[in-house]
């Protein structure tokens, strides 16, 4: 199997839209990507048990406003938000499950 990567990635009014290596294109919300970020501060971390609670997060309108992405290590995507949040990490196969409308481009 291939590993997947992103080849193209771009903020499109209100999405994030990439372009994925096995010729499909994904479209997610910068909210929807934005709440479901990874990091510890906002999924939470598991106990010595692995139970994770998810900590609550207040949200403002400049929290779902990306204002740049980086990519890490060749596997996932760092965003920084205009609220200044910049600690999660979206792996590639994650932000692809994010969008459960990818299709095949033409």
């Amino acid at each position: 199997m291939d590993v997947l990567q992103p080849l193209r990635v771009e903020i499109i009014g209100q999405d994030l839209a990439v372009a994925w290596s096995d010729g499909r294109e994904s479209f997610i919300a910068l909210e929807k990507l934005r709440r479901n970020c990874p990091c510890a501060s906002c999924g939470g971390e598991p106990d010595v048990l692995g139970h994770v609670e998810r900590p609550h997060v207040e949200y403002q309108p400049q929290s779902f406003q990306l204002r740049d992405f980086r990519f890490v290590g060749g596997y996932a995507l760092q965003p920084t938000w205009q609220d200044g949040h910049n600690t999660g990490l979206y792996t590639f196969r994650q932000l692809r499950a994010l969008d459960e409308n990818t299709h095949a481009s033409a």
